[in-house]
């Protein structure tokens, strides 16, 4: 189709209007291609809205990232007909395993059934985006259908995508942030679109809506209330993905608290381990701070009830991270359970928080505890001052703003309408765009 004559359909089919699900369909004439498959941690799990006949004609599926939100309705894509390939970096297929098993285990705990079978899981055909081209680079996907790619900070292995179909431009930030204290990430405008060309379509995390606190002053009201756990000898609990926010936070604890113990399950110190191999991903001198926390004596990794206890036991105050920021596994209620009846104790929770979770539940309800229950957010995600700094980056005609409710969207968009910026969309899963020329 001529440059001046397209039609680009993109509909969303999850993630937009709501945290979770991130799934996004675009057509073009006789392209159809998808941007991440993902699930919703709600109730037993809540899937895209995928559409059969659109499905079964996918050429091509794009993953930004590993987590679950993202990538674990990917076998259902199979399930429903897509024979082709799933286009990610080789981090994240590495890291996909583990998330695999674990949205398997959440669901059978809500006495469901995954809508897929472990042969679609098997079936994946994965491509590698790294292996092909470096950031910054066109790969040729097909006729009519090439990406490039850049590093969007947010996890080992999560990128942002600039899609070309045929002469329609579209970019997805995925999930996006510079405020890692160990990964890097790639600004999409240092890597200018071709000439006389311009962005007609951007996917923008918006996840925090109008908030426009830094991550400076999140980790300062953490040392707060940590120090305040510290002084009166209590234990603070830390539930985190295993892949994320945790090897941050394990490393910030060790700078800002040098006498304190700490233990990390086994989960999350694999997880540093795993960012040693793909040092290209980390922001300068990260590799050397997290050698240095491998073999740092004041981290004891638990592996096994019996060294968890073993910790638990000893006197004095300590810091534990364990997996599962939302607390809806058995060992992170494990945790809590030990800790809940001591009012010197305190846990943060420090990430999205699904309704029905264990973690909101303790949050809204309270608890029949006299340990201390907060939630002060870690910037793994966009504000409205980084959306807007993206937004003015990239200058698309249209700009849809994702991974948030709609509440929150809503607002960016407004605030962003008042400041007479244009094109800007505030979107719902099952609403669509149609661009046309």
């Amino acid at each position: 189709m001529k440059d001046n004559n397209y039609k680009l359909e993109a509909a969303v089919w999850g993630g937009a209007g709501e945290h979770g699900r991130s799934c996004y369909f675009l057509k073009q004439d006789g392209l159809s291609v998808l941007l991440d498959c993902g699930v919703k941690k709600e109730g037993a799990g809540s899937y895209p809205l995928l559409l059969e006949e659109d499905v079964a004609e996918l050429q091509a599926v794009f993953l930004s990232h590993a987590h679950e939100d993202h990538s674990m309705a990917i076998p259902f894509l199979y399930k429903l007909g897509y024979t082709g390939k799933v286009w990610m970096t080789r981090a994240t297929a590495e890291q996909l395993p583990s998330y695999f098993t674990s949205w398997r285990n959440y669901v059978e705990s809500h006495s469901a059934e995954l809508p897929y079978q472990e042969e679609h899981i098997g079936s994946i055909r994965i491509a590698y985006l790294d292996e092909e081209v470096p950031p910054g680079e066109w790969l040729d996907i097909m006729p009519g259908l090439r990406v490039l790619w850049g590093k969007s900070g947010h996890l080992l292995g999560s990128v942002w995508l600039l899609l070309d179909m045929e002469g329609v431009l579209v970019f997805f930030s995925g999930d996006y942030s510079v405020e890692s204290y160990l990964l890097t990430a790639d600004w999409p405008s240092n890597f200018p679109v071709p000439s006389q060309r311009k962005v007609e379509l951007s996917l923008i995390d918006a996840a925090y809506g109008i908030e426009t606190e830094k991550q400076e002053a999140k980790l300062a009201c953490l040392e707060k209330l940590a120090q305040t756990t510290f002084l009166q000898d209590g234990k603070l609990l830390l539930p985190v993905p295993p892949f994320g926010r945790g090897q941050d936070l394990l490393l910030w604890l060790t700078i800002t608290f040098p006498d304190i113990r700490v233990m990390a399950e086994k989960e999350i110190a694999d997880a540093l381990e795993q960012m040693l191999h793909w040092t290209d991903w980390l922001k300068p001198g990260a590799e050397r701070s997290i050698r240095e926390l491998l073999e740092d004596n004041r981290i004891c990794v638990a592996a096994n009830p019996a060294e968890r206890q073993a910790f638990l036991a000893q006197e004095g105050p300590c810091a534990i991270l364990t997996v599962d920021g939302m607390m809806q596994s058995a060992l992170a209620q494990w945790y809590y359970n030990k800790l809940r009846s001591n009012g010197r104790n305190t846990v943060i929770l420090t990430g999205h928080l699904a309704p029905g979770s264990f973690a909101r539940r303790l949050l809204e309800e309270g608890a029949d505890a006299e340990c201390r229950v907060e939630w002060i957010r870690y910037k793994v995600h966009q504000g409205i001052n980084d959306a807007r700094r993206m937004i003015d980056a990239l200058d698309s005609t249209y700009t849809v703003l994702v991974h948030g409710k709609k509440s929150l969207t809503d607002e960016v968009a407004a605030v962003l309408a008042g400041e007479r910026y244009q094109g800007i969309h505030s979107l719902s899963p099952g609403d669509s765009i149609l661009i046309t020329d």
